[in-house]
């Protein structure tokens, strides 16, 4: 099924696209070399609605779907991987909320999340558990009417800025993965804190942390669904979230096949535009048709996602390790194509093979999506 966007979906597209050109390009470079939140490019992407497209309209947000998210996270990537991101992640609340929150944690936090007034941060691996979430160590126990938690968490994407963090820890060790929990953590609870901001090959402006929770009493109310369904609800979270991550692959990858396109046509060698010589039209072809085929894989799993299909934790599998293989790929050829040039940071291209080496590993490992695809076409004979 070859996807055509509807008129909606492109004017979405072309108006998203002048943004980002006009708006957030000049700020790219600046916000890698700073390493620190964009709290300027978050103002601007809120103004324009992008950080709230998934909330539904009763919360104040626009109820978009899943693919017109994608679209946006795709078109924005292009320009930054770590505004991409920001797209992406504060979304991720969805799920969560969707699947395990109650109506009063709905009302409470979605509005905030919506408007943009906080911040989300989603905090699952620890330095034992990355791939193997079963090996959690982040402790919660009930003691009255709260949970206490103590244990360490790091890569926490955006958790310097956030307001609010969803928490996954052991409730029940001896269960294993069946022992996970999640919770709702608010920054300023007391026992909550940040030890360490991570310094990050790409996607620099992320502000990705090491957390410590210290006794940290969180309100028992703070449970996302029961005890025990921490695992389901990461699970349910992950495989929404990662057509998303797709798209982020798709878009840096887009944006530096653009820059190397543009490029080709302007640099002469030998008397002409290396655009003309046979062995770069091969390499800009190929490149081309990664991204083609990444960016249909992508908008089939988000509108799989979308609908609820049986299949679509497959397809968000299969394309958030295609898209951000690619993009490593098409990146790194990209650079080449430059030459030189390519390798300096005066040209973005070096940003963006940065940045999409983190998509690789973000979210589940692309050798996790492998097993997750493979588990699934066996499961299906």
């Amino acid at each position: 099924m070859y996807y055509e966007l509807s008129e909606e979906q492109k004017m979405f597209c072309e108006t998203t696209k002048r943004f980002a050109q006009e708006k957030l390009a000049p700020m790219a470079a600046e916000i890698d070399e700073k390493g620190e939140f964009p709290k300027e490019a978050f103002k601007l992407l809120l103004e324009m609605g992008l950080l709230s497209l998934v909330w539904s309209e009763e919360y104040g947000g626009a109820g978009a779907d899943h693919l017109t998210f994608c679209l946006a996270t795709e078109e924005i990537s292009k320009i930054s991987g770590t505004l991409g991101c920001l797209v992406l992640y504060q979304s991720f609340p969805l799920s969560l909320l969707t699947a395990g929150g109650t109506e009063e944690q709905k009302a409470r936090y979605i509005p905030k999340l919506a408007s943009g007034e906080v911040i989300h941060a989603f905090s699952i691996t620890e330095p034992h558990a990355g791939s193997d979430v079963s090996g959690i160590k982040t402790r919660a126990t009930l003691e009255g009417d709260h949970y206490v938690l103590n244990g360490s968490k790091c890569f926490c994407t955006h958790a310097q800025a956030a307001g609010i963090l969803t928490v996954f820890t052991t409730t029940d060790p001896a269960k294993g993965s069946k022992g996970l929990s999640a919770f709702i953590v608010e920054k300023d609870t007391p026992g909550f804190s940040i030890s360490k901001i991570e310094q990050m090959m790409g996607l620099r402006g992320t502000s990705s942390c090491e957390l410590v929770f210290e006794d940290c009493r969180v309100p028992r109310e703070n449970l996302l669904g029961k005890e025990g369904d921490g695992f389901k609800l990461a699970m349910v979270t992950l495989d929404d979230a990662r057509p998303g991550s797709a798209a982020m692959g798709v878009g840096i990858a887009q944006g530096a096949l653009d820059y190397a396109l543009r490029y080709a046509k302007e640099r002469v060698q030998f008397g002409s535009p290396i655009a003309e010589f046979q062995g770069l039209q091969f390499m800009l072809a190929e490149m081309g048709t990664q991204v083609e085929a990444a960016r249909q894989l992508t908008y089939r799993a988000a509108t799989a996602v979308g609908k609820g299909e049986r299949e679509g934790g497959k397809l968000s599998a299969m394309a958030k390790y295609f898209a951000s293989d690619m993009a490593m790929k098409v990146t790194t050829d990209a650079v080449q194509v430059l030459g030189g040039y390519g390798y300096t940071k005066e040209y973005p291209l070096e940003r963006m093979m940065r940045d999409a080496k983190a998509t690789q590993i973000f979210e589940g490992t692309n050798q996790i999506q492998r097993i997750v695809v493979a588990r699934s076409l066996l499961g299906e004979v």
